[in-house]
């Protein structure tokens, strides 16, 4: 038996016909005849000495040794071609490709693009807003923000500012409900976004980390930490609101906070990249910005006391 690999040229011929189960298609994507496809796919055989097709009437089917071969060869070009883009991805210093959280891109990133895009002109910035877990290689993703307690050891990892919630409405809101006990008479929002955390950062815990025996069950209930925001921007109601994604519309006046009493999280965002590309330029370029925008509305933070 020759255990010697086959040409990649062949090979590639096999897992296109084998994902289009048509010779012609296959021919097709990878512009060629289908006479020379043909021609590569029975060299493969002649190589493996069994065949990996049968040829019907106008169709194909694969054999065992072509169903034993068929997932092999698609995982290993996936994985080729991933690298492939990977390696290029490093000779490219003027795009840097973003995954955040839909509440985090609305919230923290786009508000605050203008000012990258006038301090980095030569980045082009592209941004997936999404919380599925991300192959960096795979999704062509150079960094990612990503919330939580749990720190992934096989990323480079930079904690951001520790993140707490405290109740904040609009400054009309603040006025018709001035004092902590009076928000039992306040429309309350709820925002279920941060639910999975261990510690608990629901109204619930706030009231009773205040003294106040109070437990509420009815307000507009959101699934997404901005659309709960967006709410409070509207005067619906007031919302626990979480820090990143709130400090920009206190820090602009647009909600406020009056009584400072905050709970923390346990939890915070984190920069993540594949570890060995944090210091390409437009990547060390992206964090420092980051870092900077985070301490001009630190002094929102220094004001709170923290409840237990």
């Amino acid at each position: 038996m020759n255990d010697r690999l086959p040409p990649l040229t062949a090979l590639r011929a096999f897992d296109a016909a084998a994902r289009h189960m048509s010779f012609a298609k296959a021919a097709e994507e990878l512009s060629v005849t289908p006479a020379a496809l043909s021609f590569q796919i029975k060299s493969l055989e002649d190589h493996l000495g069994a065949p990996l097709f049968r040829r019907l009437n106008r169709a194909v089917e694969l054999t065992e040794a072509g169903k034993a071969l068929a997932p092999g060869a698609a995982s290993g070009f996936q994985t080729l071609g991933a690298a492939w883009r990977a390696a290029q991805r490093l000779q490219d210093e003027q795009t840097l490709t973003v995954t955040a959280g839909p509440a985090f891109t609305a919230k923290w990133l786009a508000p605050r693009l203008y000012e990258f895009a006038q301090a980095h002109p030569e980045i082009e910035l592209r941004f997936s807003a999404s919380l599925r877990i991300m192959d960096f290689a795979r999704d062509a993703v150079d960094v990612a923000i990503r919330f939580g307690s749990r720190e992934d050891k096989s990323l480079w990892s930079l904690p951001l500012a520790e993140e707490w919630v405290c109740p904040v409405m609009t400054p009309a809101l603040a006025a018709q409900y001035p004092t902590p006990e009076s928000l039992r008479d306040a429309p309350l929002i709820f925002d279920d976004s941060i639910n999975f955390l261990d510690s608990k950062c629901d109204w619930d815990a706030w009231f009773a980390a205040m003294g106040i025996d109070f437990k509420p069950d009815h307000g507009p209930r959101f699934s997404q930490a901005d659309h709960a925001i967006d709410a409070a921007l509207a005067g619906v109601g007031v919302v626990l609101g979480r820090r990143a994604l709130v400090v920009k519309d206190i820090d602009e006046g647009r909600l406020c906070m009056p009584f400072p009493k905050a709970l923390p999280t346990g939890a915070r965002f984190s920069f993540l990249c594949p570890i060995g590309t944090q210091d390409r330029p437009q990547v060390r370029a992206f964090r420092e910005w980051m870092l900077t925008e985070i301490d001009k509305t630190s002094y929102i933070t220094e004001r709170l006391e923290f409840l237990e």
